[in-house]
């Protein structure tokens, strides 16, 4: 009894102290989440699988619900991306142990009480004490927040920096002040759509951005719920470009460069859909303006990091003489770090720029398509944004694991490029309409519907293998595990 029971013990505190475990767990059960919602969507339900799913789970599936159930389902994977984040800046950030072991034990609390009981309620029957449990990890989840913001709190002595290499505002790390700038603005961000959310059976149901965007007339409340959803989407973006800036190292000219711009456009874009409701007019200006700067920052992070795997993959072939194909082979060499780097950049062509350009010209052509049009436009466009940084989590986390070799360079190519033909796929689908006819899509659609399915599908099954392998180590005795909890441990004991 006592191997059995020790076995057990060992990996639950693994899974559920080391940081590599804790990720490791919330990208298992977002895989999963993904998987199971997958087989409610169009395609399956064409084909029959949904109706097999429904009866043999018992799914609650009302029609009038379905907004509902999407918020939960929206909600309980954005706060699982959430905790990954958490878990990744307490472990880059210094800070004292037992600070990130109580930030690490809230924040993860509360979303697996978020994703439980939040699908639970949404799509097993309406058990409102689930959704008060739902609720609860919410609550912890703003917590956990609470208590990181004081935790990477910048200007304590004990985490001032002399490095020249650094940003700095005298001995106060600039890197830092922007984790904190983005944490308070999460903070601020969250109780923006919770207020409207308070408001629930008094005044406010429950809606789709996208289903009221040419209703003349918007409520504040509906107002403030398009600014959250705008504005927690970003943020998770900006604490990513953080996160990969640390990965990488970022330092020297690009980095002093970097960090006030990500502070400042963090600050500007925040302020602007704080100021939705009373200054709806010139809010998107605020914001345009905002955005700009922060990709400005990101930017600078790309061409730091381009440059960095350029000399190290020219170091690593002791190259002299460097040609334009060997510094294009060198910068190819890693490609889990090219491709975080790369998504950041490819960002722009099926986001960034698209999203600018359709604000431009939203009266002259956007509005004169049919209102479903339009709303595959706005909701693939929050949806490529999304996969894109799941494509760059899971680089990172596939670093985080310790692939090397030919696994690494399968695993990183895979999601690369498969990922971006769904993500080019769904571009081109979303905005057909500029270049074919009503008529004539047909052929187009057909041939964007199967890349998109090729694509996604081929991501799902690269990440299942990561996860498959993950799962099999966990049941060896000395598997990769064993030495993470214990490189966990002695950094511990270290502190």
């Amino acid at each position: 009894m006592q191997p059995v029971r020790r076995f057990f013990a060992d990996r639950f505190v693994f899974l559920f102290t080391a940081t590599k475990g804790l990720v490791l767990v919330a990208i298992a059960l977002i895989a999963l989440t993904t998987a199971f919602m997958g087989t409610l969507s169009g395609p399956m339900q064409t084909w029959g699988v949904t109706g097999a799913v429904v009866e043999t789970f018992g799914l609650s599936l009302v029609p009038a619900e379905r907004e509902g159930r999407i918020i939960l389902l929206y909600h309980t994977i954005a706060m699982s991306v959430i905790a990954i984040e958490t878990y990744l800046i307490t472990d880059s950030l210094p800070m004292k142990r037992r600070e990130q072991t109580q930030i690490n034990a809230t924040i993860t609390v509360g979303y697996l009480l978020t994703l439980i009981f939040g699908l639970w309620f949404g799509y097993f029957g309406r058990n409102w004490a689930f959704h008060g449990l739902y609720l609860v990890g919410l609550s912890l989840i703003f917590f956990a927040g609470l208590q990181l913001a004081v935790a990477i709190w910048p200007w304590r002595p004990a985490y001032h920096t002399a490095d020249t290499r650094r940003a700095r505002l005298g001995r106060v790390d600039l890197e830092r002040v922007a984790f904190f700038v983005m944490a308070v603005a999460t903070l601020g961000s969250a109780i923006f759509g919770a207020v409207a959310g308070s408001f629930y059976g008094n005044g406010f149901e429950t809606f789709l951005a996208e289903d009221v965007v040419r209703d003349p007339v918007k409520t504040p409340l509906q107002l403030a719920i398009i600014g959250h959803l705008h504005i927690m989407l970003t943020l998770i973006a900006v604490a990513l470009a953080l996160l990969v800036g640390r990965w990488l190292d970022f330092n020297g000219l690009w980095h002093k460069l970097s960090m006030p711009f990500f502070i400042v456009g963090t600050i500007i874009i925040t302020l602007g859909v704080w100021s939705i409701v009373p200054y709806q007019p010139i809010a998107h200006i605020i914001i345009y303006v905002g955005s700009t700067i922060v990709l400005l920052g990101a930017l600078f992070l790309v061409i730091f990091g381009f440059d960095r795997l350029i000399r190290q993959g020219l170091e690593a072939e002791s190259t002299r003489k460097a040609t334009l194909g060997r510094k294009l082979r060198a910068l190819l060499r890693d490609p889990l770090k090219f491709g975080a780097l790369w998504q950041m950049v490819f960002m722009n062509f099926v986001v960034s720029f698209p999203g600018i350009f359709m604000a431009a010209k939203l009266g002259d052509i956007f509005r004169v398509w049919p209102l479903r049009q339009e709303r595959l436009v706005l909701t693939g466009h929050w949806h490529i944004l999304s996969g894109i940084v799941a494509t760059i989590i899971l680089l990172m986390y596939a670093d985080l694991a310790g692939l090397k070799g030919r696994v690494r360079q399968v695993f990183g190519w895979s999601i690369i490029v498969f990922s971006d033909l769904a993500f080019g796929a769904t571009f081109i689908f979303i905005v057909r309409r500029m270049f074919v006819t009503e008529y004539g899509e047909g052929p187009l659609v057909r041939t964007m519907t199967v890349l998109m399915d090729v694509g996604l599908g081929a991501v799902l099954l690269t990440l299942a293998a990561l996860m498959v392998w993950r799962l099999f180590d966990l049941f060896g005795p000395q598997g990769r595990w064993r030495h993470e909890l214990t490189e966990f441990t002695a950094e511990e004991v270290a502190l």
